[in-house]
């Protein structure tokens, strides 16, 4: 009794058993109630779930030889149960350390401008060439993402001042078009004044009265155009 007992095995819904009999691969056990006979039959438990890897930090260098470390996680399953039994000694380990040598030979043909840029690239090269070297296991790699890309204190350094230095720029090309436009406004204004008689000495009555009304404010009247013209066409006509 005791020996039926112990030859019955569950398996689980998301796993697989991979049976040997008298060391000989026999099949591959689907989920519910099943039986193995001691001493003749063994068999190995195969989750069949999606597993995530971490992928530590990897000292990696660019294809323009800046050095950066750059981890990332890496999410595969087991397609085939058998496969990754008798193909590989340990399909979780052997995955983990085929994705680091990977990622370092994919950043390795980059630039830093393009590790930065085009990460989503990137991780999909990287979960091509490792899905493909690990399909012989029995594993399917699902996806690769970088999670962090570590620059060196000096290239963060360049990298924020020349940061700083597209800021100013910018500033600079705003403050210059503004500057562009209120002198355009500005010119119009003086022309449309000019052409009205009187309109300027209206404008300068106008900014007199702003000006007057708060009584800290010290008042300098300006003589508009006009009577200065109009003084010089009297000593003309004198």
């Amino acid at each position: 009794m005791l020996i039926i007992l112990s030859s019955l095995k569950v398996v689980k819904e998301y796993e697989r058993g991979v049976k040997f009999t008298l060391g000989k691969y026999t099949g591959t056990m689907g989920p519910g109630l099943r039986m193995i006979f001691p001493v003749i039959q063994a068999w190995e438990r195969v989750d069949l779930r999606v597993k995530a890897v971490d992928v530590p930090d990897q000292d990696c260098i660019t294809k323009d030889n800046v050095s950066v470390k750059v981890n990332a996680v890496l999410y595969f399953k087991v397609s085939e149960a058998e496969k990754a039994i008798i193909k590989v000694e340990n399909y979780f380990y052997a995955t983990s350390q085929l994705s680091q040598t990977t990622m370092r030979d994919v950043v390795g043909e980059v630039t830093l401008d393009e590790l930065l840029k085009e990460r989503d690239k990137i991780s999909h090269r990287i979960q091509q060439i490792v899905d493909k070297a690990t399909d012989p296991w029995g594993i399917k790699v699902e996806s690769v993402e970088l999670k962090h890309i570590e620059l060196p204190d000096d290239m963060k350094r360049t990298m924020a001042k020349e940061a700083e230095a597209e800021r100013e720029k910018r500033a600079v090309i705003i403050t210059a078009e503004g500057e562009v436009m209120a002198a355009k406004n500005m010119s119009k204004a003086a022309e449309m004044l000019s052409k009205v008689p009187g309109a300027l000495h209206l404008r300068t009555l106008q900014s007199i009265n702003d000006i007057s009304s708060d009584q800290s404010n010290t008042v300098v009247f300006a003589v508009p155009l006009e009577i200065l013209k109009s003084f010089e066409g009297f000593y003309k006509n004198k």
